[in-house]
């Protein structure tokens, strides 16, 4: 077994827009195209650091971090973290760390700003790794609480979401509440779940995935194998994982075969094969 090259912590300290934010994050470097990973809401960096556990990714570039308002990371206003608004930190970030073409892994909130960053950079995206990322209306059985629960008390409503999750009939919904209050601040919920709301509502996000011309594998729990738009992603050219005994959270609930399907996507992509 190669030795494992771990991974080292940055703090990086930005403004965008007018907001000051400091980000939290871990890096290696290496050889070949480095390889860029977005959490999910209520998620962390931490997510993504059996990166390191990857034989076949041993030598990679590896670039993870928490978003602002989430993790380590802090934000003067938490108010302002929307999806644009984390694609620009994206932006800065990726700069900052001198990365140009990247393979991106984004999970969830996470793949709705890698998509959004990749229809924005699309000749930088080496390959597209979306894990369940919000690509249609039906995707926001968790943000679009913030309509159909709404409260007054960002705390309270956090709370209350918490205990909705943990309830939920769904793999790994029990181990994600758990660590919720302690991983996003609750003053930036409203404003990251409207701009996912309003993105799959109304972005025609479908069409920006598919169009993407980077190779890009969709993954889905076996338990939202019922999802609407899978039959498109398949006809339009976009490989499917489904991973078993999984419902929102593969790397909760199915790790290696997570890892199986990146690795593979990612050693594909790099050969052309």
């Amino acid at each position: 077994m190669s030795p494992v090259r771990k991974l080292e912590p940055f703090t990086l300290p930005l403004t965008v827009g007018d907001t000051r934010v400091e980000v939290s994050g871990l890096h290696r470097d290496g050889t070949g195209t480095p390889l860029v990973f977005l959490h999910g809401f209520g998620s962390t960096k931490e997510d993504y650091a059996d990166v390191v556990q990857q034989e076949r990714l041993a030598d990679r570039p590896v670039l993870a971090y928490d978003a602002p308002g989430c993790g380590a990371s802090t934000c003067d206003d938490l108010g302002a973290v929307s999806i644009p608004f984390l694609v620009s930190v994206a932006e800065q970030v990726l700069h900052a760390r001198h990365i140009d073409r990247f393979h991106v892994v984004g999970h969830s909130m996470g793949g709705l700003t890698a998509l959004m960053l990749a229809d924005a950079h699309p000749g930088r995206i080496a390959s597209f790794t979306n894990i369940e990322g919000n690509v249609a209306p039906e995707d926001c059985f968790l943000s679009r609480q913030i309509l159909t629960h709404s409260h007054d008390d960002p705390e309270e409503f956090l709370a209350r979401f918490a205990e909705r999750v943990a309830s939920s009939r769904f793999y790994g919904g029990g181990l994600y509440a758990s660590s919720l209050a302690h991983k996003v601040r609750a003053g930036a919920v409203r404003a990251i779940f409207e701009s996912m709301v309003g993105l799959s509502d109304h972005g025609k996000l479908l069409d920006r995935f598919l169009a993407l011309p980077a190779p890009k594998t969709f993954m889905y729990g076996e338990q939202n194998n019922t999802l609407s738009y899978l039959p498109v992603l398949a006809e339009g050219g976009v490989e499917l994982a489904e991973i078993e005994h999984c419902g929102h959270f593969p790397m909760y609930s199915n790790a290696p075969r997570m890892w199986a399907h990146i690795t593979d996507l990612v050693t594909r992509a790099d050969t052309g094969s």
